[in-house]
C-alpha cells in the first residue's frame, strides 16, 4: 500500500472537536487502547491513534481510487446527509443518506431490480410520458419515483458491489457493516468511544455526532479519493 502524505495535523482536529468522546459511563472498553484521558465526565480520544488509522485509511482509498475501484459512503444522521451527498458527488462515490434497507447489499438482486425499475422512471418523465397518462396514475408514479430518488438516488449508478464501504456512525449503521462483513467488502468505520473497533477493516477513533467533526474525516477520505481517481485517468 502507498504510503504518502495527508496533512493530517493535531491542531486541525482540534478545533474541529474529533477528540470529544461519549460520557465515561457509555464508553465501550474495546476503545480503551484509543483513549487517552477522562475531562469532566467525558472520555477523550487519542488523536494521535486518529491520524495514524486516519492516514492509513487514506492510503487504502487512494490505493484503491488508483486501481479503478468503487466506493460506497454511508452515512444517514439527518444533520449529515447533505454533508454524504455533496462529499460523494465530489469524489464520484455511490452514497446512501437517508436509510438504509436491510439487504441492501446481500439481497443485491432485488436492489437492482429496484435501481432499474428508478432508472425506467427516471427515463419515463424526463420523455414526458407522464403527461400522457390520467392525472391519478401520473400521481402515483411521480410518488414512486420521489420515493425511490430519496432513498436509492445516491446509489442509481450503482451496477455491482462496492470495493470499499466508508461508514460515518458505526452504531447508526450497524447493518450495513453486517452485510459488508458477510460479504466481504472492506470497510471503513468511524468508532465513538461507545463503538466497537473491530467490526471495520480500519476504524478511525473519532467524534461522530459533531458535524465539524464528520466533515473534517469525510474531506480527506474523498480527497484521497480524488487524488486515486486522478492518477488512474492519466495513467488510462
Amino acid at each position: 500500500m502507498t504510503r504518502r502524505y495527508w496533512n493530517i495535523n493535531l491542531k486541525e482536529m482540534i478545533e474541529a472537536g474529533v477528540h470529544f468522546g461519549h460520557g465515561i459511563k457509555k464508553w465501550n472498553p474495546k476503545m480503551a487502547p484509543y483513549i487517552s484521558a477522562k475531562r469532566k465526565g467525558t472520555h477523550i480520544t487519542n488523536l494521535a491513534r486518529t491520524a495514524r488509522f486516519l492516514s492509513e485509511a487514506c492510503d487504502l482509498v487512494f490505493d484503491a481510487a488508483s486501481q479503478g475501484k468503487s466506493f460506497l459512503i454511508v452515512g444517514t444522521k439527518k444533520r449529515a446527509a447533505d454533508l454524504v451527498a455533496s462529499a460523494a458527488i465530489r469524489s464520484r462515490c455511490h452514497y446512501v443518506n437517508k436509510k438504509w434497507f436491510n439487504g441492501m447489499l446481500t439481497n443485491w438482486s432485488i436492489t437492482k431490480t429496484r435501481l432499474s425499475q428508478f432508472r425506467d422512471l427516471r427515463a419515463e418523465e424526463k420523455m414526458g410520458k407522464f403527461h400522457h397518462l390520467p392525472k391519478r396514475d401520473a400521481a402515483i408514479l411521480k410518488r414512486k419515483l420521489s420515493t425511490l430518488q430519496r432513498y436509492l438516488g445516491g446509489i442509481k449508478y450503482m451496477t455491482r458491489l462496492p470495493d470499499i464501504v466508508i461508514v460515518l456512525d458505526q452504531q447508526k449503521e450497524y447493518i450495513a457493516l453486517q452485510e459488508c462483513a458477510i460479504l466481504g467488502i472492506p470497510t471503513i468505520s468511524l468508532v465513538d468511544t461507545n463503538c466497537d473497533p473491530d467490526l471495520a477493516n480500519i476504524s478511525i477513533p473519532a467524534n461522530d455526532d459533531t458535524m465539524t467533526s464528520i466533515r473534517l474525516i469525510l474531506n480527506k477520505l474523498v480527497f484521497a479519493i480524488s487524488e486515486g481517481r486522478s492518477l488512474y485517468i492519466r495513467n488510462r
